[in-house]
């Protein structure tokens, strides 16, 4: 079996945007090292679902978009599984775009400083140019270059993590779950923040075109590819909160900005800390602005018999971003909204993990490749917790729950 990096590491570059910094950022700055389990269960239970998504791809040669509206049954029904899925993805990726657009923002007024037009104007700036990536299609180069940048970046904080000289023994017990007081939505911003759930479709497209015939070796293939990269960049995100509580925690210093952020790395790298972490999130957030939308495209084309290049991709595609650009132009707190759009995909969450399994036990599509006792109880206790927690941030938002 080689070893081919492909689909995994694409999923793992579109969750690693502004919004993971910033909720593993104000996760370690609020709560120290209390909230590491939730990283390492979202990671654990991305490679859980990331696996399903890319073993339908590979065996089927389908989207998951396809998979359900093949399975769906009557027309009716397969109508109101479109809109469901249409609907949940256009609310969580609107939100997801304008944490994206407001993140690479916030990015580049770190690094322009005194110098920056204003936050508005540089969010215009990135909207526009997002768009004429997505309607050219010129964005594959642009991509390549864009990852560097957030590899960059994920290697700074690993690096720092190591001159921070976190607390070994608070680290450790960090992995326990426990939720601090006021931690519970900052918990579902993590998750969200990990499993997103349009990386499930995305996963899909991208793995039926690298392997297509489905057979053993492909598999294999695959899995070792989302094992791999999935695992490293749930790794790096452990890295910025681990970072951010050794740093900003134990100091008591507060989180406003991107360059409050520097600080969490300024011991490493002195100055130079802002303009790492603006060029990061300037990087993440462009990238991943381009990633939301595109995948949100894919979607609603496999949903509705479409080809993915034609008017219909660039119009839901353009549409997402309008909107993504519109909540971030509004001029809510940019962290807050940030922090709300991983929530939201927290939320959003256990409705597309519901096709995904539904999909995933039909052996009429996959055949031998169906999910077993094993998989199904993993994809089963995935789904619990996060209905748990979105349920119980719902029902404390109404008042029901303290």
């Amino acid at each position: 079996m080689k070893l081919r990096i492909g689909p995994g590491a694409l999923v793992a570059a579109a969750f690693i945007g502004p919004g993971t910094v910033t909720a593993c950022m104000l996760a370690g700055a609020n709560f120290g090292y209390a909230l590491v389990w939730a990283l390492a269960f979202a990671t654990a239970a991305t490679i859980i679902l990331q696996e399903m998504s890319a073993r339908l791809g590979v065996v089927t040669g389908k989207g998951l978009g396809e998979a359900l509206m093949a399975g769906a049954g009557s027309l009716p029904l397969r109508l109101a599984v479109a809109v469901l899925i249409v609907i949940a993805l256009a609310i969580g990726n609107a939100a997801y775009q304008a944490g994206n657009l407001t993140g690479a923002a916030l990015g580049g007024e770190a690094l322009l400083g005194d110098k920056s037009p204003g936050r508005a104007a540089v969010i215009g700036v990135l909207a526009v140019a997002a768009a004429a990536l997505l309607l050219t299609g010129s964005y594959k180069v642009l991509e390549r270059f864009l990852i560097a940048l957030v590899v960059m970046m994920s290697l700074a904080f690993a690096g720092s993590v190591l001159i921070a000289r976190p607390d070994i023994a608070a680290l450790a017990a960090g992995f326990v779950p426990r939720l601090p007081e006021g931690s519970l939505f900052t918990t579902m911003a993590l998750i969200g923040t990990t499993i997103v759930p349009y990386n499930l479709f995305l996963h899909a497209a991208t793995a039926k075109t690298k392997w297509p015939g489905g057979d053993v070796n492909a598999l294999k293939e695959a899995r070792a590819d989302t094992a791999i990269s999935v695992g490293l960049g749930g790794l790096i995100s452990i890295f910025i909160l681990v970072t951010a509580a050794a740093s900003i925690f134990s100091a008591g210093l507060g989180v406003n900005s991107a360059a409050d952020f520097a600080r969490a790395i300024e011991p490493a790298y002195g100055p130079f800390a802002q303009y790492l972490i603006g060029t990061g999130l300037l990087a993440a957030g462009l990238s991943s602005a381009i990633t939301a939308p595109m995948a949100a495209a894919f979607a609603v084309c496999e949903l509705s018999g479409r080809r993915p290049d034609g008017w219909m991709f660039r119009g839901v595609a353009l549409s997402v971003l309008m909107a993504g650009a519109l909540v971030a132009f509004a001029g809510f707190n940019p962290l807050q909204v940030i922090l709300a759009a991983q929530a939201a995909n927290g939320i959003l969450l256990p409705v597309v993990a519901v096709f995904l399994l539904i999909a995933m036990n039909r052996r009429s599509l996959l055949g031998d490749q169906v999910n077993g006792p094993v998989q199904n109880l993993l994809g089963g206790l995935v789904l619990i917790v996060t209905i748990g927690l979105g349920a119980r941030l719902i029902l404390r938002a109404m008042g029901v729950w303290p």
